[in-house]
């Protein structure tokens, strides 16, 4: 494969997960007017937004075999096609059902698209490498999610329609469309065999680093989505002040995977880990013990910071088990991440209603101790199994 090419699938990667990123932050900033538009409520019309959430997974549970139908340009294209349907769907619809139809579409096609990044990233590189370009690729996510809402803010601003925001998302599929009918995809075939794919699946490992994927994503939303209602409502704290903690970790969690893209080539991922996950575990601790605001800042900065590179190095030891991952693994992980995901407000709310804001922070902090637990489990069986290895060779 040629350094062109490469470089080329490797941008389609980042524009795959700012497509994504863009499309779920940007929720918050526009659902009021969206909601005013169709006359809804707020708690309404965040219940529709779960078509979005709801196509992302299933797209994700669904790709590892529809690769095998469809090859991935064609995927990609399809997706383009699909984007534009759904974007124009968004325009001109003026009915509630037609608008959820259309968000479904959009998680469809990002969860194909933000699948395809991963799994070219995986392909693409090896080793340190891989979870060095998976933590670049993750920053488009928080680069988009930090972008786009300033750019929805703007064009709310202005007395702009609403649904413009998705046409400015809609860019994003135009540069990676534009990089897929340029781009020999060729090369990208899987040539595991089934048993082989079989292997990986049921590897230990791979199912704790499943569990820690689902849990790792819960416990971080479940912390950060309440973080404004705990220090307004309990600490007293202004809402200026608790939007720039807010902010704070989302900028550090950016810069986090930036650092960690260059630190991750020099050390063991697995100590990694366990390094991340324990001390994330901790600030997060210290964070809900805490109630003055600039031991708060400092705290939630290093949290973002500390943090950025957990979900990634999850995904990057996954893809590891064997030195061609199939579609099923990389697929694995995306699918119970976004589980988490999907479970966040399932999960918190009723804790927020029966035990209170504390209650669902330490609930977070306890999902972190649990993927720290795991982290421990998971590097004792990788030296088990090297052990193993070793004596039978």
């Amino acid at each position: 494969m040629t350094e062109r090419n490469r470089i080329g699938l490797t941008w389609i990667s980042f524009f795959s997960y700012a497509f994504t990123g863009a499309l779920i932050v940007v929720t918050g900033i526009i659902m009021g007017n969206i909601a005013n538009y169709f006359n809804l409520s707020i708690s309404q019309m965040s219940n529709i937004f779960t078509f979005l959430n709801g196509g992302i997974l299933i797209a994700i549970l669904l790709n590892s075999w529809l690769i095998k139908i469809i090859s991935l340009k064609k995927q990609l294209v399809f997706g383009f096609i699909l984007t534009v349907i759904a974007i124009i769907g968004i325009i001109f619809c003026h009915s509630v059902f037609l608008f959820s139809i259309n968000m479904f579409i959009l998680g469809l096609v990002s969860g194909i698209t933000m699948s395809i990044g991963t799994f070219l990233i995986t392909h693409l590189y090896s080793g340190s490498k891989r979870g060095s370009k998976l933590l670049l690729t993750d920053s488009f996510f928080s680069m988009s999610g930090m972008i786009f809402p300033v750019i929805s803010a703007y064009l709310l601003e202005k007395k702009i329609i609403w649904y413009w925001s998705y046409i400015c998302i809609g860019g994003i599929y135009l540069f990676i469309i534009l990089l897929t009918i340029n781009l020999d995809f060729s090369k990208l075939k899987n040539k595991n065999t089934n048993q082989e794919q079989i292997k990986n699946i049921w590897n230990i490992n791979v199912i704790l680093l499943s569990l820690s994927a689902l849990l790792y994503i819960l416990g971080q939303l479940g912390f950060i989505s309440w973080i404004p209602q705990y220090t307004t409502e309990i600490l007293n704290i202004n809402i200026k002040q608790t939007g720039s903690l807010v902010g704070s970790f989302w900028m550090s969690y950016m810069i986090g995977m930036w650092c960690f893209s260059i630190i991750i080539k020099f050390f063991n991922l697995h100590h990694m880990f366990i390094f991340l996950s324990g001390i994330s575990t901790v600030l997060m601790y210290c964070f809900i013990h805490s109630n003055n605001y600039l031991v708060l800042q400092y705290i939630i900065i290093s949290l973002g910071f500390f943090s950025s590179a957990i979900y990634t190095i999850i995904i990057t030891l996954a893809s590891l088990q064997t030195k061609k991952p199939s579609p099923k693994l990389i697929n694995l992980i995306l699918f119970f991440g976004t589980i988490g995901t999907l479970l966040t407000f399932i999960v918190t709310s009723p804790i927020v209603e029966y035990k209170g804001l504390y209650a669902t922070l330490i609930s977070s902090n306890i999902l972190y101790s649990i993927v720290f637990l795991l982290s421990l489990l998971i590097y004792i069986n990788t030296k088990y199994r090297k052990i193993i290895c070793n004596n039978l060779f």
